[in-house]
């Protein structure tokens, strides 16, 4: 009984081992495969939904009012008059009026608050290109030019791009970094390069204005939990392709304690959860270091668990630093693999939370979640 307990443990650790050199293989292919701007630079709309002050958020916005970009419109949306952000907004409005449009709506969220701000945001649209961004994004000169050349293509539905994220001033921060660099965005290759799953990375899309518009409207959406996801559905069901450009944005790590960023990364989980039931549950199996911890412990702390434990640690820690290094450029993730463990253990505990939670918390305010994804309204006192 207990030998195979110990082999069901090994399971995971094989798994998880096997599964981080895939993914090297992955970014190998994905990240070395040429792409370029090709001139194609139709009028484009950004639709930044903000609500609250995020940490940079005046230099995020600002790296999006400078873009070498001929004919760029910002749509800037806020859903309270009172808004922290506003002051920032409207200073951003007056340095590039030609540019910066903002939309003040009161709209507190009852459904998908992101979608709602979205869809006051859309109503200010003048282009048919639009690119939704997320308040926390900051981005090179040359990102619109980039995230757009492949919608050239009529085929194309939608384009993403890779984002890192940066600035984890804290060491709950640091988690929420080598969550997304160390883990979600290793998977995300992974996925692109073995079309193991469909995505469509919501923080920075590019699509066109009619394939919305044939896919039901941004407003349609607002029911789901992972709107991104069900938009980047829907296009595929259309029949159109998508695509991730090998180009990559950075996001600011902005929890103010330990707790915010739990609630987050059960969120988070929530999300990849319902986007995908059958693949995030089976996400277990690639958590190869608590696992081989638990082996270990279970042997009685014997060599050969620490043998076993040694090597998963190892090849967990250096296939991290491989992708962190050579195709994410991130130092601060190399600072931080120490807590790669500990984060990886973590993960553990949101993956089961997030299985048996039907409520979530957006932004503070918290929602019901029914099994299919979908958000249950919340009721909002006048």
């Amino acid at each position: 009984m207990i030998a195979a307990f110990q082999t069901l443990l090994l399971l995971p650790v094989v798994g998880g081992s096997v599964f981080s050199l895939l993914t090297l293989w992955a970014a190998r292919r994905f990240f070395r495969r040429p792409f370029a701007p090709n001139g194609f630079s139709p009028p484009v709309t950004i639709l930044k939904p903000i609500y609250g002050l995020d940490k940079g958020l005046e230099d995020n916005l600002r790296s999006f009012c400078v873009q070498d970009y001929p004919e760029l419109q910002i749509v800037m949306s806020v859903q309270r008059t009172d808004d922290p952000a506003l002051p920032i907004l409207r200073k951003l409005e007056g340095e590039y009026p030609d540019r910066v449009t903002l939309v003040i709506k009161p709209s507190e969220p009852v459904v998908n608050g992101k979608v709602q701000n979205l869809v006051n945001g859309l109503a200010a649209a003048k282009h048919d290109i639009l690119i939704i961004s997320d308040s926390d994004v900051r981005a090179k000169p040359d990102y619109v030019r980039n995230i757009v050349t492949p919608l050239h293509d009529p085929s194309v539905g939608y384009v993403c791009s890779m984002y890192r994220s940066v600035q984890a001033d804290h060491w709950w921060e640091k988690l929420e970094l080598l969550s997304m660099n160390a883990d979600f965005l290793p998977s995300v290759v992974f996925s692109n390069e073995t079309n193991a799953a469909l995505f469509c990375t919501g923080a920075t899309v590019a699509f066109r204005r009619d394939d919305l518009d044939a896919v039901g409207g941004m407003a349609d959406l607002g029911d789901y939990l992972v709107e991104d996801y069900e938009l980047g559905r829907r296009l595929v069901k259309l029949r159109r392709r998508y695509v991730v450009v090998p180009y990559i944005v950075d996001l600011l790590a902005d929890y103010g304690s330990f707790r915010q960023w739990w609630n987050h990364q059960v969120y988070w989980d929530q999300n990849t959860w319902a986007a995908n039931p059958v693949g995030f549950s089976l996400t277990i199996l690639t958590r190869a270091v608590p696992f081989a911890a638990l082996f270990w412990a279970v042997r009685g702390l014997d060599a050969v668990g620490l043998i076993v434990f040694a090597l998963a640690l190892t090849m967990r820690l250096s296939t991290a630093r491989i992708f962190a290094r050579d195709y994410l450029e991130d130092r601060e993730g190399l600072r931080a693999l120490w807590l790669l463990p500990l984060r990886d253990l973590i993960a553990l505990l949101s993956w089961y939370v997030a299985l048996t939670r039907r409520s979530f918390i957006w932004r503070g305010h918290r929602f019901g979640l029914t099994r299919d994804g979908r958000i249950v309204p919340r009721e909002v006192s006048a």
